[in-house]
C-alpha cells in the first residue's frame, strides 16, 4: 500500500485506524437508527415521556438543519450532508497528522452525518427526540457531530502547533 505521495505504509497500523474508524461509525450509526426507531414506534409526534420535569424524551420531526435553520430544505440540506461526509472521508484518508483523537473525532461525526442523511432519505425529515428543556432537542447523531467536531476543535487549538523553524544560524564570513 502506498500513500498519496507514492511512499509505502505500513499496513498493521492503516488497519488498525481503519477499524477504529468505522467501528465508531457503524456504532454511531446504528445507535442512532435504533434509538430514532424506538421512539418513532413508542411515541406519537409531540409527546414527551415524562409529561415535564428537567429532561424528557420528546418525539419531535425536524425537516431543517440545527436549531431548526433551514425548514424543509431537504435537497439543499442533502448535498451539504453528501458534501460533508466526502470531506470527513478524505480528511481521514489523507490527514495531515494520525491519532487516535483525530481518527475518532472523524468517525463520531461520519456516523452521525450519515445517521441523520438515513432519515432524511427515508423519511423526509430527522427524528429528534432528547429535549433537555433549554435546548432544542436533539438526537444521538447530533450529539456524536458535535462531539467529534468538538474533539477535533480541541486538538487542533491545543495539539496540532505548528513546528517550529530553528533560529537561523549565521553564516562565516568569507
Amino acid at each position: 500500500m502506498t500513500s498519496p505521495t507514492g511512499a509505502a505504509r505500513p499496513k498493521g497500523p492503516r488497519l488498525k485506524r481503519d477499524l477504529m474508524f468505522f467501528s465508531i461509525a457503524i456504532l454511531v450509526l446504528v445507535l442512532d437508527q435504533a434509538t430514532k426507531i424506538m421512539v418513532r414506534a413508542n411515541l406519537d409526534p409531540g409527546q414527551s415521556i415524562p409529561a415535564d420535569g428537567w429532561f424528557r424524551f420528546t418525539f419531535v420531526t425536524n425537516t431543517g438543519a440545527a436549531f431548526g435553520l433551514f425548514q424543509n430544505q431537504s435537497v439543499l440540506l442533502l448535498v451539504t450532508t453528501i458534501i460533508g461526509v466526502a470531506a470527513i472521508v478524505t480528511y481521514y484518508l489523507y490527514p495531515p497528522v494520525q491519532t487516535p483523537v483525530l481518527t475518532a473525532s472523524l468517525g463520531l461525526q461520519l456516523g452521525g452525518a450519515v445517521g441523520n442523511m438515513v432519515d432524511r432519505l427515508m423519511l423526509g425529515y430527522v427524528t429528534d427526540f432528547l429535549d433537555f428543556r433549554v435546548w432544542p432537542v436533539f438526537n444521538i447523531a447530533d450529539s456524536a457531530i458535535v462531539v467529534g467536531v468538538a474533539v477535533l476543535t480541541g486538538y487542533m487549538l491545543l495539539f496540532d502547533k505548528p513546528a517550529k523553524a530553528p533560529p537561523p544560524t549565521a553564516s562565516p564570513q568569507k
